[in-house]
């Protein structure tokens, strides 16, 4: 059960003096941010009024009574309120008005609120249909939600059925502008968010997706690997400090391998096993798509295997991908390599410059990738074929010349 900001207090009104010197006392509920304020019906003196106790002092004639009133009044929101919490279920302040006076509170929900409810169900599914990693995302997508709400709207959530295209639009413009995001981030998010919409959908609380009209908006990908060249050049590299050569070295085993950061991470001697043509191969899951992969290890990467292995059954120390990525920066520098490098660029480099440069086929590299389908390798490596189509293009040129 979460907690809510919740509070109820009583305020005069003093600027609403009466001829005999009477003021009318408010109840106000606050629940999260928002304020629902109505009348006691109580009229009392300014100088009989115990702000700081919420009490209608001794001195007056009808303290016992109005006091009882007042007492009366607060009991009954504080069990609306608990009566609502333990429905589990998400309510405004106004729900806890409409039930204090007796009405029926109407079945609706808010995003922010049903998004929340959404996250409580998948973190039961982690560790079975989904990683850590992927319920984290899902929960800043929460976090920028719940601020974009109160800077837009000034209210601490925004109904469902009150939805439409330009939620989604200003949601847009927040994110790229107060959160500085750049696009691609920004399609995942707002995917993000509209998964427990459609769910909303199924479930009744809307009968149409407010979101149907919204398309992504295009980015263009630069692709950025390391050329035959520039490879050479940072394995060549004189790295002094340890942390620097290690990381160098992890890097260069990814150049060859094509291991995200987590499969390196998390690479064991289990993994590496004897193929059918007697060379080691390394054999596991592909964290992402949990995906089989099965990768034939070559010289450079089965040199740096032999250099890091140790009694331990992780082949590599670990290092954070904040650390490796860090470390890089200052790495290329060294080098004279200009490109920002990054550990991903390790893994283009290896289906670029080590694979499809060396004519192996897409579906060969599409496998060794572990991609779930092969239109993900063409999407990505489209620019790298039209290169190496115009490289081939030059050379018969050449010939025929």
């Amino acid at each position: 059960m979460t907690t809510d900001n919740f509070n109820i207090l009583f305020v005069q009104a003093k600027n609403r003096m009466n001829k005999k010197n009477q003021s009318p006392l408010f109840c106000r509920i606050t629940l999260n941010g928002e304020r629902k304020q109505f009348s006691t019906g109580i009229q009392i003196e300014i100088d009989c009024w115990d702000a700081k106790q919420q009490l209608i002092k001794k001195s007056h004639e009808s303290t016992i009574l109005y006091n009882s009133q007042l007492d009366k009044i607060k009991s009954k929101i504080d069990r609306v309120y608990m009566i609502l919490k333990l429905e589990e279920k998400p309510f405004t302040i106004e729900d806890i008005y409409d039930k204090f006076l007796g009405k029926e509170v109407k079945k609706s929900e808010h995003i922010l609120s049903y998004y929340k409810l959404y996250l409580i169900k998948i973190k039961k599914l982690v560790g079975i249909e989904i990683k850590e990693n992927t319920y984290n995302k899902f929960v800043y997508v929460s976090k920028h939600l719940e601020e974009f709400i109160k800077w837009k709207f000034k209210k601490s959530d925004y109904p469902l059925n009150e939805l439409t295209q330009q939620f989604l639009d200003d949601f847009d413009y927040y994110l790229k502008t107060k959160k500085k995001q750049k696009q691609i981030t920004i399609n995942k998010t707002i995917q993000r968010l509209r998964t427990p919409i459609k769910l909303a959908i199924s479930e009744g609380y809307l009968d149409r997706d407010p979101f149907i009209l919204y398309r992504a908006k295009t980015v263009r990908k630069t692709f950025i690997f390391l050329t035959v060249e520039e490879l050479k050049i940072l394995e060549e590299s004189t790295m002094r400090q340890r942390r620097l050569k290690f990381v160098q070295d992890l890097f260069i085993f990814c150049c060859y391998t094509g291991l995200a950061y987590s499969e390196m991470s998390n690479l064991e001697k289990k993994h590496i096993q004897i193929g059918f043509d007697d060379i080691n191969w390394i054999k596991m899951k592909r964290e992402k798509t949990q995906r089989e992969i099965s990768i034939p290890i070559l010289p450079k990467a089965q040199e740096i295997i032999n250099k890091y292995s140790s009694k331990e059954q992780k082949i590599f120390p670990h290092i954070s991908n904040q650390k490796f990525n860090s470390y890089l920066k200052e790495i290329s520098a060294i080098a004279g390599i200009e490109k920002s490098l990054t550990h991903h660029i390790a893994r283009k480099t290896f289906a670029s410059t080590i694979l499809l440069f060396n004519d192996v086929p897409m579906e060969v590299v599409s496998e060794l990738l572990g991609h779930s389908s092969m239109v993900t390798t063409q999407e990505s490596y489209a620019k790298v074929v039209q290169r190496k189509v115009s490289d081939e293009m030059k050379k018969l040129k050449n010939k025929i010349g």
